[in-house]
């Protein structure tokens, strides 16, 4: 499934690697990204801060993040890998994820779900041989449940604390280069973070309790800015409208709307991941941004939520708009920039489909010229002489001599 996103992926160096994981992850994204838009437009809408906010339509914000959108994911991760089984399981095992953490489980789902399915295709191997006739259903539908069951146990006392884990720590990193002064060299962990759909444990668990504490004092905080930032997401999505694959081109409106005006930035997350080395457009449009806040002074009162233009306005100080709008399109056209390079301005993308070409087109002109190769055999080649011997014995010499 991940190769109806991205190209085959071909070698076995780091970089081809990087690649193909990178492949498999949005692979799990890309098929649920309608969902993820659905969760954008709810939230943007109804939440407290939003465009429209309705209590009651609010409540489901959090249900859809917090559990559909993971067992979507572990349920195409597994069907990646197992078929209809491993979905299925994958499904069932992600819940033990679900249960055992508080915050959003991607990261746990994408890796769970794969997981499960690759042990339950393990088990049908060693099971279809030795299940006798009649008994395939009930061996099947056992095998399942159980290989579903145990891993949910699994992902709610081990895997689920391990990710949660991760993200603590990464939190703490990003808590360290704030506090060493180092806040343009914080993107370096903050926007790979942010697309492994950590960006909320490191925005309200770090970055959101240090810039309260900040504006308590001198009444607003660049920190609320570090990860909020809709710049750097704009940018890439712009180049991947411009300049990305051509099947992907017609869904990047409908994100940038979503992640700028919207502020749900989870929506540029699997194009990031679809190319990993875009990583590198988002880090630098980060730090340009955080570099333009630092020199011109920029703060917020409290945190943009969601992370949209329209939020960033409305929490921003009298008369800190041009330093907040320009932080913002700074890192916008940082991201735009270094992402369209990486692209290739979009020869990558012509180059792909002429490769894809060329194949053909060189076997359709490889076959006259293989063709007309045995023709010509016969006058010099030796393989043809016992063949053509006993027809030019009057006029060729060495052909008598051999008969």
């Amino acid at each position: 499934m991940a190769e109806s996103y991205t190209p085959p992926v071909t070698g076995t160096g780091i970089k081809a690697t990087i690649q193909r994981i990178g492949g498999h992850l949005a692979g799990m994204i890309m098929p649920n990204i309608g969902a993820f838009i659905a969760w954008g437009l709810i939230t943007a809408l109804f939440i407290p801060t939003g465009w429209l906010p309705n209590e009651t339509l609010a409540k489901m914000v959090g249900p859809i993040i917090g559990t559909l959108l993971p067992v979507l994911i572990a349920y195409t991760g597994g069907r990646m890998v197992h078929g209809q089984r491993g979905a299925v399981v994958g499904a069932v095992a992600v819940m033990g994820v679900v249960v055992g953490t508080e915050s959003p489980m991607f990261l746990g789902a994408m890796i769970i779900g794969p997981l499960t399915a690759l042990i339950l295709k393990y088990v049908d191997k060693f099971t279809e041989q030795r299940t006798k006739a009649g008994f395939e259903m009930l061996v099947d539908n056992f095998s399942a449940g159980i290989v579903g069951g145990v891993m949910a146990v699994i992902g709610m006392l081990g895997i689920g604390p391990i990710v949660e884990a991760a993200t603590t720590a990464a939190g703490n990193a990003v808590g360290w280069l704030i506090s060493n002064n180092l806040l343009p060299v914080a993107s370096l962990l903050i926007e790979p973070a942010k697309v492994l759909f950590l960006n909320n444990a490191i925005n309200h668990g770090v970055l959101t309790p240090l810039g309260i504490a900040e504006a308590a004092q001198t009444g607003k905080s660049i920190l609320f800015m570090l990860e909020s930032n809709p710049g750097p997401g704009l940018g890439l999505l712009l180049a991947f409208l411009l300049f990305g694959p051509r099947q992907l081109r017609p869904s990047t409106p409908a994100a940038m709307l979503i992640q700028f005006f919207g502020g749900i930035h989870e929506i540029y997350f699997p194009y990031v991941l679809m190319k990993p080395r875009l990583i590198l457009a988002v880090i630098a449009g980060g730090a340009a941004g955080v570099f333009t806040f630092i020199a011109t002074g920029a703060g917020l009162v409290a945190s943009p939520s969601p992370g949209s233009i329209f939020a960033y306005l409305a929490v921003t100080p009298r008369g800190g708009w041009l330093s907040s709008s320009l932080g913002i399109l700074v890192a916008a056209a940082v991201s735009f920039a270094v992402a369209a390079v990486l692209l290739g301005f979009g020869r990558g993308e012509k180059a792909e489909q002429d490769d894809s070409a060329d194949p053909t087109a060189s076997a359709e002109s490889a076959e006259p010229a293989g063709s007309a190769e045995p023709t010509t055999e016969p006058v010099t080649g030796p393989t043809t002489e016992p063949v053509t011997g006993p027809t030019t014995g009057s006029t060729t010499g060495p052909t008598t001599k051999e008969a």
